[in-house]
């Protein structure tokens, strides 16, 4: 991994039980391992989430006149069932992590909006 041997990291762990002592060693392994678990977990729902295409674009509403009486009642009711399923499927699998990965791609798609306004095109 990082050219450590078997002998080294033998020495590290006795260093280890000397400084920190027998009851707290363990306790620190935890707390690395949650740390670096949720690190792992935040970066990969950041990258998940620049990955994702982004939605395609709803298409425009035709006119309700030229449409039946009967297609005009149930075209709604299929678009209202259709837009309340996604959304209830992000709102049940929302967590702390995935709402600051979203909150970090919203920011940096801003920031590339707003540079891509504020550069200039050459002719």
């Amino acid at each position: 991994m990082f050219g450590i041997g078997a002998p080294e990291l033998v020495l590290i762990l006795i260093v280890g039980l000397i400084v920190f002592g027998p009851g707290k060693l363990p306790e620190m392994g935890r707390t690395l391992g949650k740390g670096l678990r949720e690190f792992r977990r935040a970066s990969n729902a950041l990258t998940t989430a620049i990955n994702t295409p982004d939605p395609p674009p709803a298409p425009a509403q035709p006119a309700a006149s030229s449409q039946n009486p009967s297609q005009t009642t149930a075209a709604p009711a299929q678009q209202t069932t259709e837009q309340s399923a996604p959304a209830a499927a992000p709102a049940a699998a929302t967590s702390p992590t995935t709402e600051t990965a979203a909150a970090a791609v919203e920011a940096h798609r801003a920031e590339q909006q707003g540079a891509s306004a504020e550069t200039p095109k050459q002719p």
